[in-house]
């Protein structure tokens, strides 16, 4: 679900994926690598969905433009298409 809807031509986006079978969350942002390729990269390290919400209060206040979608997976899947760097 869309959580928080940014600018539809610049708004950075993030990704909140939700296991609640393991009882933890994991976040992930957009990024771009030098050599112009698109990753997902984990900007906070903890699995704790009270410090995950924090994390995307304070990206929100630093840029309203922000996307925040948020999946609920049984499984803890992301299904993000680019590739993932995972810690």
């Amino acid at each position: 679900m869309v959580v928080h809807k940014g600018d539809a031509r610049a708004g950075s986006v993030l990704v909140k994926v939700l296991h609640r079978r393991e009882g933890r969350a994991r976040l992930y942002a957009e990024a771009t690598r030098a050599d112009g390729e698109t990753v997902w990269m984990r900007p906070a390290a903890s699995e704790a969905e009270p410090e995950i919400d924090a994390y995307i209060a304070r990206a929100r206040r630093i840029d309203p433009d922000l996307w925040v979608v948020e999946l609920d997976d049984p499984q803890g899947r992301h299904f993000l298409t680019e590739p993932v760097e995972e810690d």
